[in-house]
């Protein structure tokens, strides 16, 4: 089902994107704007979306695509491409190497390949639910660790309280050893690889989300929403990732 054309053409659409974004980083007239619903928006998210979509469609004419910008084209698919140009634009309009482009594949609506691209860096992140590498290099998330001794991620500190149960999540905030605000997708990426060890989102969009369900199951570890549901579903819209045994510890606290 997913072949080794499939993951080569991943990284193209990486590297055509990372050729977009890069200039634009660290820059001032990035063409900002906000969108209805208050998040920004640039230049770059918008035309490094245009250029993945035109190489899908050159390549793969009959799949669909969901992107962030430009909404969905043959949802119904057997095979759709989920795209979010610049995962965390916050940080990137501010210069903070912590955004990403996100690349997922789903068939039959389930997610099936995903990629984590943080161009500044050079850190290319491909799984497929069975494997995941990092520049190549297989990674896993990191095992027996407690939440004790844990690193937890999170994006927006005002999320959790304002879309799911703020109190449950400093609950669990509070017994793990180190919290960082090092969010978006690089902080899945973190997890994957195994630099930290549970990462938090309590609101999501599906080009958020889909990608990053077969990266972490990739890596060994668990991706459920908040409520500990399904999370290789469109309908998906939070996220708790981590290894098997401190997700259950996490998802325990977050349901009371």
């Amino acid at each position: 089902m997913i072949l080794q054309s499939h993951r080569d053409f991943v990284a193209e659409l990486a590297v055509a994107s990372a050729e977009i974004i890069l200039p634009m980083f660290g820059r001032h007239d990035v063409g900002l704007e906000m969108k209805s619903d208050e998040s920004p928006v640039t230049l770059a998210d918008r035309r490094a979306e245009e250029v993945m979509r035109r190489l899908i469609e050159k390549r793969f004419p009959d799949h669909g695509i969901v992107g962030e910008e430009y909404g969905t084209v043959r949802g119904d698919a057997e095979f759709v491409w989920v795209l979010d140009p610049i995962d965390g634009t916050k940080s990137f309009i501010t210069a903070v190497p912590l955004f990403g482009t996100l690349i997922g594949l789903l068939h039959q609506g389930r997610p099936v390949l995903g990629c984590i691209h943080q161009p500044v860096l050079r850190q290319l992140m491909i799984g497929d639910g069975t494997t995941t590498t990092l520049n190549g290099t297989p990674v896993r998330v990191r095992e027996g660790v407690p939440l004790a001794e844990a690193t937890v991620l999170f994006s927006d500190p005002t999320h959790p309280a304002k879309y799911q149960d703020g109190a449950r999540f400093e609950a669990v905030c509070g017994k793990a050893r180190l919290v960082r605000s090092w969010g978006d997708c690089y902080g899945y990426l973190l997890v994957a690889a195994g630099w930290a060890d549970v990462m938090l989102d309590p609101i999501m969009n599906p080009w958020d989300l889909q990608p990053i369900v077969p990266i972490i199951r990739g890596a060994g570890g668990v991706v459920t929403d908040w409520s500990g549901g399904p999370a290789d579903r469109m309908e998906a819209s939070s996220c708790i990732a981590a290894s098997p045994a401190l997700h259950a510890e996490v998802a325990s606290l977050l349901k009371g």
